[in-house]
């Protein structure tokens, strides 16, 4: 059984693991910037504000993308990773794959203008607003693992409800999809209008997919 360190500070300036918080908050600038994004198109289609909006996202994407080479170029030798380094590049890439479905999101609206239908604009905004909500609810769960790794914190079970609360709104997320999909396929409208709605909302649905895949990752680290 190898040894995995709680006192990883008393080796190391900075733990491998505080790089993902970094990584982590550039998720939330994304949303933000979505959600202006998607409000600024909903308003008025694809206006300049909209582009300028887009252009942001692929600037946070691509910090991000920095920040975790930086994180993967500088990891300890395998004694002396806190968690699995298997575990660890897992989570690094999971928590990559919701900005580059942001990213991928934005592009889909940003290809064409469509029309979106009004009740359909609603719908969207509440699924815009779950898939914020779970991505929110996934920093408490990242710094709460990060402070049991680290022996900071003994709240075991606070740290498993915080991955519980992502699992159920990605289950809100994944019930809001499934409705609006339905929704658009039934909206006599041009058929590229629904194709382009439906990837876009895939991409959003992906969104929540990572983030909880990313709670199941955290959960494991801390698995005995």
């Amino acid at each position: 059984m190898s040894l995995r360190l709680p006192f990883f500070g008393l080796l190391a300036s900075r733990s491998p693991m505080d790089g993902l918080t970094e990584h982590y908050d550039k998720i939330a600038e994304c949303i933000a910037a979505i959600d202006d994004s998607l409000e600024c198109y909903v308003s008025g289609g694809v206006c300049r504000e909209f582009e300028e909006l887009t252009k942001a996202v692929d600037e946070i994407e691509n910090h991000a993308d920095s920040i975790k080479r930086n994180i993967r170029n500088h990891l300890p030798k395998g004694l002396f990773m806190a968690v699995e380094k298997s575990l660890f590049l897992s989570y690094t890439k999971s928590q990559d794959n919701i900005l580059d479905s942001a990213q991928d999101a934005l592009h889909w609206l940003a290809m064409r203008k469509v029309i979106i239908p009004e009740d359909v604009q609603k719908d969207l905004i509440y699924l815009l607003d779950s898939i914020a909500k779970c991505t929110v609810l996934l920093g408490p769960a990242l710094k709460s693992t990060i402070a049991l790794i680290h022996g900071e914190s003994l709240d075991r079970e606070g740290t498993k409800e915080c991955y519980r609360k992502v699992r159920r709104e990605r289950d809100e997320v994944r019930r809001r999809k499934n409705a609006l999909q339905q929704k658009i396929y039934d909206k006599d409208i041009d058929f590229k209008d629904i194709y382009q709605l439906i990837h876009f909302v895939d991409c959003l649905d992906k969104m929540g997919h990572d983030t909880e895949n990313c709670a199941e990752l955290l959960r494991a680290m801390i698995a005995r």
